[in-house]
């Protein structure tokens, strides 16, 4: 006897329709983190982050939280796992994969929370509030935060950028998500999903003309130096001295392009993080180099090196203020150090696991956000990973800074997206605050940044080089610089508020439906 065709009312059809739903849901949870990782430099495919969040949507809407949160956590792994890639370059999967994985269960808890909400009326708004809300803490936790990921730092080249100077980055990635969310709603209720999909993008090209420009303090002609390191990987600080003749060398290059008329004469010059790891207030042969560089540029140079402190004989990551004519005059000391680089949280803990934590630094971390008065500019200075921090740039600026300067040292993280990731913070920086950056980086990729947050030079990775820009300078503050966390403190609040809301009418209809079933 043959066995008849199975049809789709057979007894094991629902079954598997049962499987088959939450392995589609899976694949595009993991498709959806995907595709929000496309959406990052060096790719200008912006675009690409609200379709992930539209998958995320669909994959979040009216399951429960612990789904919500394993397909959260495939998101994030989808996301976080090629986008940090950078992290393990030298140093294989022990940095990586953990780090990965941390921030992908950060996201599934508050994917959990959007499942919730998911069941809400205007759910994609609580859904993006929430986003906000996950980004919010992964800014401060663990060790002191990893803001690496914010949505804010892949729209470089999107229409949501101008939001930047109304409300900073949170403004920019709640934008994002709503657009993502709203379009998944759509396909049930355009009436509710079609607006609040648009809205976001409108409000970015509405505030266009909000985006200021004009140098209202002047302007000033600024140099950055990308001296390059003889090889890249971990051990370009055992070439020390080869990094400081770089940096040396091609600041006297420019100076004879000055003197021979085919460049400007610079009012400043910003060395990069790292430029000089030999200190200079210790050495006077390293000290004898920087001034010669100095001399023959004849402007003042920011220059980015390790000094140890007299009073605990432990380092500082500082940048150094040397005039032409007097020498070293003023410091800035980094503020937020790089945990697992810098800094070894728990170091006696983890050293059970591994002796190469040793390799991590003991650097002190400083507390004066002020900047330094260089020529006809007052510069902020925000070293490296400073720049993904958003209280930190803001303080920066705050202390009365009409240019931000970013020195940086990315030869560690060798040919990978990490520097290109980084330019694009430095970009949304200069939107949110309404000023010039400077980025100038020991291996590349350093670059002129417009207040628009426009790229009007940049250097090739590895290659020694000079950038000469004249830049405006600006005084006034952006309504994102006066008004600081507020934008994301509220969206967090109220992204909070709408999950308490939901759990508290989830548990009376719970219990009003209690004696009922009973019976």
């Amino acid at each position: 006897m043959v066995a008849p065709p199975i049809t789709p009312d057979a007894p094991d059809a629902p079954a598997r329709r049962r499987v088959r739903l939450p392995l589609l849901r899976m694949a595009l949870a993991v498709a959806g983190g995907g595709l929000l990782y496309l959406s990052f430099p060096p790719r200008p495919l912006w675009w690409f982050a609200p379709l992930g969040f539209a998958l995320l949507g669909y994959v979040l809407n009216e399951r429960r939280a612990r789904a919500g949160f394993g397909y959260g956590v495939l998101f994030g792994l989808g996301f976080m796992t090629p986008l940090l890639r950078w992290t393990g370059e030298f140093v294989g999967l022990v940095a990586w994969l953990p780090l990965a994985l941390a921030c992908a269960v950060l996201i599934g808890i508050s994917t959990a929370a959007m499942a919730v909400v998911s069941k809400t009326r205007l759910a994609p708004l609580w859904m993006a509030c929430l986003w906000v809300a996950d980004e919010a803490l992964r800014g401060v936790f663990p060790f002191g935060g990893f803001p690496w990921g914010k949505i804010a730092f892949g729209q470089p080249e999107g229409w949501y950028l101008p939001l930047a100077s109304l409300g900073g980055a949170p403004l920019i990635s709640f934008a994002v998500a709503l657009t993502g969310f709203g379009l998944t709603w759509a396909v049930r209720n355009w009436k509710l999903g079609v607006p609040l999909a648009v809205l976001p993008l409108v409000a970015g090209l509405a505030a266009t003309p909000l985006v200021g420009t004009n140098p209202s303090a002047g302007t000033a002609t600024v140099a950055a130096i990308q001296g390059n390191v003889p090889r890249a990987g971990l051990d370009f600080n055992s070439q020390r001295r080869a990094v400081l003749n770089n940096h040396v060398k091609r600041t006297l290059e420019l100076a004879q392009d000055v003197a021979a008329g085919k460049a400007k004469q610079p009012d400043l010059v910003i060395w990069p993080e790292n430029s000089s790891d030999i200190d200079p207030f210790r050495n006077v042969d390293a000290a004898d180099e920087i001034d010669k560089a100095a001399r023959a540029i004849k402007a003042p140079i920011a220059v980015g090196a390790v000094v140890i402190d007299r009073n605990d004989n432990l380092p500082r990551n500082t940048v150094v203020l040397w005039d032409p004519e007097k020498g070293p005059i003023d410091t800035y000391t980094k503020r937020q150090l790089q945990p697992f680089g810098e800094t070894m949280p728990f170091r006696s803990f983890f050293r059970i696991f591994s002796k190469t934590v040793d390799r991590a630094g003991v650097f002190q971390p400083g507390s004066d956000p002020e900047g330094f008065a260089m020529g006809p500019a007052k510069v902020a200075i925000d070293t490296c990973y400073e720049v993904a921090f958003d209280g930190v740039v803001r303080d920066s600026v705050l202390a009365g800074s009409n240019l931000i300067a970013i020195p940086t040292n990315n030869a560690t993280f060798g040919y990978t997206e990490m520097t290109y990731q980084q330019l694009s913070m430095s970009r949304v920086r200069a939107v949110e605050h309404g000023r010039a950056v400077v980025v100038s980086a020991t291996s590349g990729v350093s670059a002129i940044v417009q207040p628009n947050g426009s790229v009007t030079q940049r250097t090739e990775l590895f290659t020694p080089d000079a950038l000469v820009a004249t830049l405006p300078l600006r005084g006034e503050t952006t309504l994102a610089t006066r008004i600081g966390a507020w934008p994301e403190w509220v969206l967090t609040a109220a992204g909070v508020l709408a999950l308490a809301l939901s759990l508290y009418a989830r548990r009376r209809k719970d219990t009003d439906d209690g004696p009922a079933g009973a019976a």
